[in-house]
């Protein structure tokens, strides 16, 4: 696991391990260093510096590089600079570094490697004036950007920004923050590492899983098993306007494919005949229905979820007053784990996110930024800018884990943090959320540890897509294509330590 930690749990590390008698230098120096090691000697190189400590890495690292042999000058977007930063301007002074102030009509044409020093984690806002005309003539440069710490302009806790450069390598110092995986982050950073500069780490870190990770929610069966010990889930949403039927296959599909025991698809009995020839190897549940909607009943509800350890519940059921009646009663008589997507969150919006707190079961939420935008009342540029905290502060509140899906996907059980960074834009189509619900029951069936199983199933998933955008594109994509590559994203894990 890649552990990630946020903009004021690194200012706190570094804080304290200057307190504790390592010089602010001395840790420029290191991340300096760790830069430098990217950069092939002989390359001619410019170090595009601002004003704070960013800047003054910048100014460490030319030095480092000129003692190297390297041809590198020094561009300034300010005459000011921190105490450390101005300490190795005057070092790379006295050193006979070049050392000019960027203009608008200043040409980065003769370089190999520029390097951004523009803004580190302290950033905030959006880009203006110099700076942005700097960022602007990197991106164009067509030259290798290589960004201190975090791209000038990219916000470190969300990933999200306005403009920023773009990196063919961002070094990360000290720790990976968050928006080296969130937001934009994919579209800005062609590569990342991380550079250890002796900080210590904080408490409660986040965590992007890797294969190993996700792996842990996945094991080779025995041959002494039966379907029963993999869980019997249920799938229960569909209506006829909303071609429920397609939907719900889909996703039946990814939870058979994830390794569910049983599945039970229940939709509207108006479309449960269209249902049944796509879903060969699940059962097909007819529900009473009204208008093309699920119609409540108390007694098909209890027969369904007779037996059932998941159920996964609102994929394409509309808004109707029986979905309601129907999450309602879930919540109020299920003791499983009961995962809620698309039209079941907007039908828990509309009774109150309260209801969780007396639920019966476990509950699972799987929002995309406007559903729980309409869920929490957070505006959506509210949660985009910390998605992490708005994730977690509602997990705690009310007792739930939250999935909330991104680029890279938040989980959280209010206490801990996931990443699932895992996932490509041909997913950017209808179904992708359906196929995560059903890999998300699926895995839930089978594993005791909630938490672990629905940020593997975020991780199953997203990996599925990629294979899948690799045997497509990203254009041509559509959901049954991940579906395809669960099987093989799968067996990466299991082969994992192998």
């Amino acid at each position: 696991m890649i552990k990630v930690f946020s903009r004021s749990a690194v200012r706190k590390s570094d804080a304290e391990k200057i307190s504790s008698g390592t010089p602010g230098k001395e840790l420029m120096r290191r991340a300096a260093e760790g830069i430098a090691d990217h950069i092939t000697k002989g390359e001619k190189v410019a170090v595009v510096c601002g004003k704070g400590n960013n800047g003054g890495d910048g100014f460490a690292l030319a030095l480092i590089l000129s003692e190297r042999g390297s041809d590198c000058t020094v561009f300034t977007l300010s005459d000011v600079f921190s105490p450390d930063g101005e300490f190795y301007y005057k070092k790379c002074a006295g050193k006979g570094v070049k050392i000019e102030a960027f203009y608008e009509n200043t040409d980065l044409s003769s370089f190999d490697t520029v390097v951004d020093c523009i803004y580190g984690t302290g950033f905030k806002g959006a880009l203006t004036g110099v700076p942005k005309i700097a960022a602007l003539k990197m991106n164009n440069s067509g030259k290798r950007i290589i960004s201190a710490d975090i791209n000038s302009g990219l916000d470190p806790d969300s990933g999200i920004s306005d403009l920023c450069v773009v990196s063919d390598l961002t070094v990360s110092i000290g720790f990976y923050k968050p928006g080296h995986f969130l937001g934009m982050a994919k579209d800005v950073i062609k590569n990342k590492v991380n550079v250890d500069i002796g900080l210590e780490p904080p408490d409660n870190p986040y965590g992007v899983y890797e294969k190993a990770d996700a792996a842990k929610a996945l094991k080779k069966r025995p041959a002494f098993c039966n379907k029963s010990d993999f869980g019997y889930i249920a799938i229960v949403g569909g209506c006829r306007r909303y071609g429920g039927a397609v939907k719900l296959a889909c996703m039946a599909n990814a939870a058979m494919r994830s390794g569910a025991g049983v599945v039970k698809a229940a939709v509207p009995d108006v479309i449960a005949a269209g249902l049944s020839s796509r879903v060969i190897e699940s059962t097909v549940f007819p529900l009473s229905s009204e208008n093309g909607y699920i119609a409540f009943s108390e007694d098909e509800i209890k027969e369904l979820i007779r037996g059932v350890k998941v159920v996964a519940f609102g994929m394409g059921a509309g808004q109707s007053e029986g979905v309601k009646r129907t999450l309602d009663y879930l919540l109020g008589h299920f003791t499983g784990t009961l995962v809620i997507d698309a039209d079941g969150l907007n039908a828990l919006s509309r009774m109150g996110a309260d209801r969780l707190k007396t639920a019966k079961c476990k509950t699972v939420l799987t929002p995309h930024v406007k559903e729980f935008s309409r869920l929490t009342g957070k505006e959506i540029n509210g949660i985009l800018s910390d998605p992490i905290s708005a994730a977690k502060d509602f997990a705690k509140e009310y007792g739930s884990v939250v999935l909330l899906k991104g680029t890279a996907t938040v989980v959280t059980d209010g206490d801990t943090v996931n990443i699932a960074d895992t996932g490509c834009s041909g997913m950017a189509t209808a179904g992708s959320g359906d196929v995560l619900s059903g890999i998300t029951a699926a895995l839930c069936g089978y594993n005791e540890d909630i938490l672990t199983a629905v940020t593997a199933a975020a991780y199953i998933n997203g990996r599925a897509g990629e294979l899948a955008e690799k045997k497509t594109n990203c254009v041509s994509m559509i959901a049954s294509d991940t579906v395809s590559c669960i099987p093989e994203a799968i067996t990466e894990l299991l082969n994992t330590g192998e």
